[in-house]
């Protein structure tokens, strides 16, 4: 069986009472986390280009448009300087499969979203990316609470982020943006004292 407990490594590891830099990578067993860049807007206009990928982020458009798409890459640096969001392109032998973010970022708590090219989905990458930006958030930002969710009709999702430990909350109704509609949403949180005491995946 494959084992999908990564051994983080970062190239600069993190100093007491600082902000990651921007230069920060985060290393898995299979997958390298390096904070996004304006050139990999590109590459995720691509991915959300593809109805099945992005009718599950709430947040999205569909069809995407490049140049807004560019606009939002284009701040992530900023967003990263400030703190209040840190986003990873997801990369996989050199090559950009999806991404993975913790964002609104506000009193030690975060949100923590994902998504991945549906050519590498079945395969783990989206557990093993989320668990290694869950690592980050709690032991390299300090974070003492991470959210999360998905559409209901997204139980693949779900799967991932109970076996990351989060535990489920409501369900409430809230706007799609890639659907034109409103949607059933299952929340999720996860506090850093239950993830340090987590036991192993299985």
């Amino acid at each position: 069986m494959l084992n999908l407990v990564p051994k983080f490594m970062t190239t600069n590891p993190p100093l007491i009472n600082t902000r990651p830099t921007p230069s920060i990578r985060l290393s898995t067993d299979r997958l390298v986390l390096r904070p996004t860049k304006p050139s990999d807007a590109v590459r995720a206009f691509e991915i959300q280009s593809d109805w099945d990928v992005t009718r599950m982020l709430r947040m999205a458009r569909f069809p995407p448009s490049l140049n807004e798409t560019a606009g939002w890459f284009a701040e992530h640096e900023a967003e990263w300087l400030s703190g209040t969001a840190y986003r990873f392109a997801i990369e996989c032998q050199d090559r950009m499969i999806g991404a993975v973010d913790v964002d609104e970022i506000n009193n030690r708590e975060g949100e923590l979203g994902y998504w991945i090219e549906k050519s590498s989905w079945g395969k783990g990458y989206a557990f093993e990316a989320a668990q290694a930006a869950v690592d980050f958030a709690f032991n390299e930002v300090g974070l003492v609470t991470l959210r999360s969710g998905h559409a209901v009709d997204n139980p693949v999702s779900g799967k991932v982020l109970v076996k990351l430990g989060f535990r489920a909350e409501e369900v409430t109704e809230k706007a799609s943006r890639s659907r034109c509609e409103d949607i059933l949403h299952q929340h999720y949180s996860l506090g850093s004292a239950a993830w340090a005491t987590r036991p192993p995946p299985t």
